[in-house]
């Protein structure tokens, strides 16, 4: 499944109150952990991420001190006590047999030691596969018999939602769409290499002005750079966000139309100026890069605030409401 449809799944899970086991599959840095940790923020849980295979078994066990001549198990301070939340036991297929023999004890009965998970408490875990090239043990067939299991794959469209939504650098994201074979190219070989999650940080780096094939490493770098040359022969975004456009062409190559969509997306400050970036486009285009637009521009709005003031000017241009409907009609048939 993709990331989108994990993370509708997860909150189902939640919604209905299915304290099952689940596992979540899948290669390094796609962002497994950080879909958990986003659920837990929508949800307005706590979160309790344990990276087992950094513990040894006294750690989650907890220490036996003696009392009144028997031995008991002081559980870790880690471990949640009360309230709601997700307990994630993320690398579980990495900690060693003794430390997953210990994890099962937790996953199976809910409690290890003198240690009881509470009741308002998912139990979750996360791990990479062995075609991941990741150093995992096998997980013991009773353990893996009690998870729901979930794979994830990477997938560019769950990504970029994710990328505008936190704002990562306008380039990173056209790069992408252009290249979105990039998102996620592992390479045994190097150190760095694209991930989700490397991508992310290269964001940040570009932010500041550094090279990004610490993160990404040098083969994406190179096409990165390649890419960039676009932006010298882009139209005049300013002038069609301020409704001057009518003179502007749209690109004719498909690295600068994927450029100049993205670029209108983010740079649109407000309602109207995304009002006039959606008539250009609608002018100048066909209807595939108009979508494309739309599908972007109203999550980005709604971060910002200023869907309220998109939808009013939608209401007196039939056009504008047509894609806006289009786009909800499909939103809704992807969820459902």
């Amino acid at each position: 499944m993709t990331p989108s449809e994990l993370k509708t799944y997860l909150n189902h899970l939640i919604a209905k109150n299915l304290q099952i086991s689940t596992m979540i599959w899948g290669p390094p840095g796609i962002g497994k952990s950080s879909i958990v940790m986003q659920i837990t923020q929508e949800q307005e849980i706590d979160f309790v991420d344990v990276r087992l295979s950094q513990l040894a078994p006294t750690d989650l066990r907890g220490l036996p001190v003696a009392e009144d001549g028997i031995s008991k198990w002081f559980p870790p301070e880690f471990l949640p006590r009360a309230g709601k939340g997700i307990l994630f036991l993320d690398e579980l297929n990495m900690a060693p047999p003794a430390m997953q023999g210990v994890a099962q004890q937790l996953i199976l009965d809910r409690k290890v030691g003198s240690y009881i998970v509470p009741s308002g408490w998912f139990v979750w875990a996360a791990g990479n596969r062995k075609e991941d090239r990741a150093a995992v043990f096998d997980m013991p067939a009773p353990l893996a018999n009690r998870f729901l299991h979930l794979e994830v794959q990477s997938d560019f469209d769950s990504f970029k939602v994710y990328a505008l939504e936190k704002g990562l650098h306008e380039q990173i994201i056209a790069f992408l769409s252009f290249r979105s074979t990039l998102l996620h190219k592992i390479d045994p070989q190097q150190p760095a290499f694209p991930t989700p999650r490397s991508w992310e940080m290269a964001s940040a780096l570009h932010y500041a002005g550094l090279d990004i094939a610490p993160a990404v490493g040098m083969a994406a770098t190179a096409e990165f750079i390649a890419y960039l040359e676009v932006y010298q022969s882009l139209p005049n975004l300013v002038s069609i966000l301020e409704g001057n456009g009518a003179k502007v062409k749209f690109p004719t190559e498909p690295s600068s139309r994927y450029a100049t969509v993205i670029g209108l997306t983010v740079r649109a400050a407000n309602g109207n100026q995304a009002y006039n970036a959606f008539k250009w486009l609608n002018g100048k285009t066909t209807t595939e890069w108009v979508q494309f637009f739309i599908q972007d521009l109203l999550p980005v709005m709604r971060n910002k605030g200023q869907l309220g003031s998109l939808a009013i000017l939608a209401k007196a241009d039939p056009n504008l409401e047509k894609f806006i409907q289009e786009y909800k009609n499909n939103l809704h048939n992807y969820s459902g």
